[in-house]
């Protein structure tokens, strides 16, 4: 009996650390920015496909779940450019198989003509839209990952 206290308690942190973060909390600050890269306003995807999901995602309701929240981050440098879109779902996302289809098409994974990346993680969900070696993209999916782990 002792034990399953403990580990209950463990389990209570570790699961409270998922549902306790905010899309503002995944966002990429002022501070974590490369200096090469400044913000912009709007959107400005690699390839329609993953702007039109941000856009109409309330479309998209009864395959993926209902949306509480969304933010977009776009930024440019000299030699990239792309946005990162965050969506807040009310319960755990469940559109995977159906948001591969929509930004890979039969291919099913990234490709150099579609790029895009996502990290789907209960109810949140994120997705790059930059070129592979991007920068930028590296540095916040290293962030996202470790606050959704």
């Amino acid at each position: 009996m002792k034990i399953t206290i403990p580990l209950s308690l463990l389990f209570l942190l570790l699961t409270t650390n998922i549902f306790s973060q905010t899309i503002a909390d995944l966002k990429l600050k002022p501070k974590e920015i490369p200096k090469t890269y400044t913000s912009n306003d709007g959107n400005i995807c690699v390839t329609p496909a993953a702007c039109n999901f941000y856009t109409d995602i309330e479309t998209y309701s009864t395959i993926v779940g209902t949306l509480k929240s969304k933010a977009i981050q776009s930024f440019k440098s000299k030699t990239d450019r792309g946005s990162i879109m965050y969506f807040e779902f009310e319960h755990t996302f469940k559109g995977d198989r159906f948001l591969q289809g929509l930004l890979w098409g039969k291919d099913g994974q990234p490709t150099d003509e579609h790029p895009e990346e996502y990290l789907a993680k209960g109810r949140f969900l994120v997705i790059w839209s930059f070129h592979p070696d991007s920068v930028l993209k590296e540095k916040s999916e290293t962030k996202i990952e470790t606050i959704l782990k």
